[in-house]
């Protein structure tokens, strides 16, 4: 059951500029714990730069941007990350010749005191932390040894979100995990994704694909062309409902018009006379 008290994210009229192009006008946006809230968009409708200003890599122009009830502003993702909000891009950011738990550690390594003031890694440590994190998520890896890249698209992104989990994620956005993978591997990503959820994570599931969002969604907001296109709850919401805003919207009503119902426009008067009908 999601926590109902203060959102850890709220979003408030947010808008961002790149000179005289909108990207984002008056996007609200309400993120709880233990709740997958799906964000969904064409290319170009401004779900990368909605989610570059909650992981902190750009600034909002216009509107408040609220975590733990508490107004900020980003100006690097270390901020983000040191709030809890962590983010695991398509590239995963992984070496595919290192092994599993190196790449778990990546750029965190423990170490451990040797000889006067030398360290060394602490590899026995890192070696059990990563087998027992990914074990709590419920993915079994015969062995931590393996090269990352040997592993199969839905284990790596695995691999990425309990790595962000065990570094302290309370907020994890996942930017279009199942974008290039099959059937079976997106399952398998899906499954860790409600999972990361029932364990009180906050996920920000970022996709084009409206079947993968419904199947593990409370919340949906739809861009398009930078603004709310729809944002629903799931209980208000049909995966048909989902599609069709997905696909359009209103403005799909107003083609399928012009298309099939309109009928055909008045020809056009010009100083030399009545114009031609137009081609069909």
């Amino acid at each position: 059951m999601a926590n109902q008290s203060t959102p850890i994210i709220q979003l408030t009229n947010i808008g961002k500029n790149y000179g005289n192009f909108s990207a984002l006008k008056g996007v609200n946006l309400t993120v709880r714990q233990g709740e997958v809230t799906c964000i969904l968009g064409d290319n170009g409708a401004g779900k990368s730069t909605l989610i570059s200003i909650i992981a902190g890599l750009h600034a909002h122009d216009e509107g408040t941007y609220a975590v733990d009830g508490q107004p900020v502003h980003f100006s690097s993702p270390r901020e983000a990350l040191d709030r809890g909000i962590a983010t695991v891009y398509q590239t995963l950011a992984m070496v595919p010749l290192l092994s599993v738990w190196r790449n778990f550690f990546l750029g965190s390594e423990l170490t451990r005191p040797v000889i006067g003031p030398f360290r060394r890694l602490d590899v026995d440590t890192m070696w059990a932390n990563t087998d027992n994190e990914l074990r709590r998520m419920g993915i079994n890896l015969a062995d931590l040894e393996q090269p990352v890249g040997t592993l199969s698209g839905g284990q790596r992104q695995v691999v990425a979100i309990a790595r962000a989990i065990h570094f302290g994620a309370r907020v994890l956005i996942l930017d279009e995990p199942t974008a290039a993978l099959g059937v079976t591997q997106s399952g398998i990503v899906l499954r860790y994704i409600a999972a990361a959820a029932r364990q009180g994570i906050a996920v920000i599931f970022i996709t084009h694909n409206p079947h993968h969002a419904y199947m593990v969604g409370h919340h949906f907001l739809v861009l398009q062309r930078g603004q709310v296109e729809l944002d629903a709850p799931r209980s208000e919401l049909s995966l048909d409902n989902l599609m069709f805003h997905m696909a359009g919207g209103a403005g799909l009503d107003v083609l399928e018009h012009e298309l099939h119902g309109a009928p055909t426009p008045a020809p056009a008067v010009t100083k030399e006379g009545t114009a031609p009908p137009a081609a069909t």
